[in-house]
């Protein structure tokens, strides 16, 4: 636990150089109740922490009704455990080790999506995309993303009717930086269904076989 503390320390200290205002806790307890009593603008959360672990300590935040952006660091390596990171509400998932640069833009590109004003709501069918006040709605009904979940939407969005390739989501939802498995994409395409489609009979996510996804108006509805 004294080299996670010691990492904890060293990428506080570099953010702070950065002009990032940074606390700092160095178990879940702590952390949990810091997060849950002050605001911040993102949240960097190692899912191996003493006394409550980043999952348990993401998915209370979530159920609390916290949409802070999270990132998750862990030592761990598999598509079960970013599944399950991604699963308890996380926006994005980084494997130590890593490199500082990377860091760096995984937190600029979310905190960015999280400022974005200004944009146009999006309408695809009777789904409704608001950049500005990161919202979505299907029929009315409210539906709560992920950071990283809406940016795929949104994306989608912007070329509705389009087949948008898989390179291409990366490129822009996970930035420059990203060198881990393209098959991410896979994985957050999934949850949006999960989330925008199942539960309204619809099938406005399709996959384009060897070229990518599509979104669609109404792409159909589930007998």
């Amino acid at each position: 636990m004294e080299d996670e503390k010691r990492l904890a320390t060293a990428l506080a200290r570099g953010l702070a150089a950065e002009g990032f205002v940074v606390d700092t806790a160095h178990d879940g307890v702590t952390g949990l109740h810091m997060a849950s009593e002050r605001d911040y603008d993102l949240i960097v959360l190692d899912i191996m922490l003493p006394g409550l672990n980043g999952y348990r300590v993401c998915a209370q935040l979530r159920a609390a009704g916290d949409d802070t952006p999270i990132l998750m660091l862990t030592a761990k390596d598999g598509e079960y455990d970013e599944a399950e990171g991604l699963d308890t509400g996380a926006d994005d998932y980084l494997t130590k080790p890593f490199s500082y640069v990377v860091l760096q833009a995984r937190i600029r590109a979310l905190l960015r999506r999280r400022s974005r004003a200004g944009a146009r709501p999006l309408r695809i069918g009777d789904l409704a995309v608001d950049p500005a006040a990161r919202r979505v709605e299907r029929a009315g009904t409210d539906i709560a993303l992920t950071a990283k979940e809406f940016a795929v939407l949104e994306h989608l969005a912007l070329h509705a009717g389009q087949v948008v390739s898989k390179s291409d989501i990366l490129d822009h939802v996970w930035d420059f930086a990203y060198d881990g498995d393209p098959n991410i994409v896979e994985v957050y395409v999934s949850a949006l269904r999960r989330k925008i489609d199942v539960p309204f009979g619809r099938r406005s996510i399709t996959t384009v076989r060897g070229a990518g996804y599509r979104l669609e108006a109404d792409g159909g509805r589930d007998a």
